[in-house]
């Protein structure tokens, strides 16, 4: 049986860190999935996202490039890490692949992943065009 406040592991966008924590990866630009709605939701845009019907928060991250304030991004990751335990935590930028898996691979090194793992782990794991160009790969590797 599912533990009813986290995902369903084998839901499309689902990526299962080392710790068995769960968090779900999208575009914005599609359809929400069926099934449950998150709990809270990390959204990395460069205008403010459209209300949701959960909590959430949002990273002014211009899409092909890095966030605008990177303390802030560092303490979003650190909160959806930590919200990930208990609830349905989603991470989204418009096209669910550059920004999505560079704060996917970000919040896999407070996991656990060694910094230079990360972007192949959210490739393997998630999404094999995730964290999309070359400076989203630096940013990745200087947050070990």
């Amino acid at each position: 049986m599912t533990d009813p406040t986290t995902w369903d592991p084998a839901a499309p966008g689902v990526l299962r860190l080392p710790s068995g924590r769960l968090l779900r990866g999208r575009g914005l630009s599609r359809p929400l999935p069926p099934g449950p709605q998150p709990s809270f939701g990390l959204y990395l845009l460069g205008h403010p996202p459209r209300q949701f019907g959960w909590e959430s928060r949002w990273v002014r991250w211009p899409d092909f490039r890095l966030p605008a304030d990177r303390a802030d991004a560092a303490d979003a990751f650190r909160e959806a890490w930590r919200r990930s335990a208990t609830e349905r935590v989603e991470l989204a930028c418009a096209g669910g692949r550059g920004r999505t898996g560079t704060a996917l691979a970000a919040i896999a090194i407070l996991d656990g992943v060694p910094a230079t793992e990360a972007v192949a782990y959210v490739r393997a794991h998630y999404d094999r065009h995730a964290v999309e160009t070359p400076w989203q790969r630096r940013f990745v590797a200087r947050l070990g």
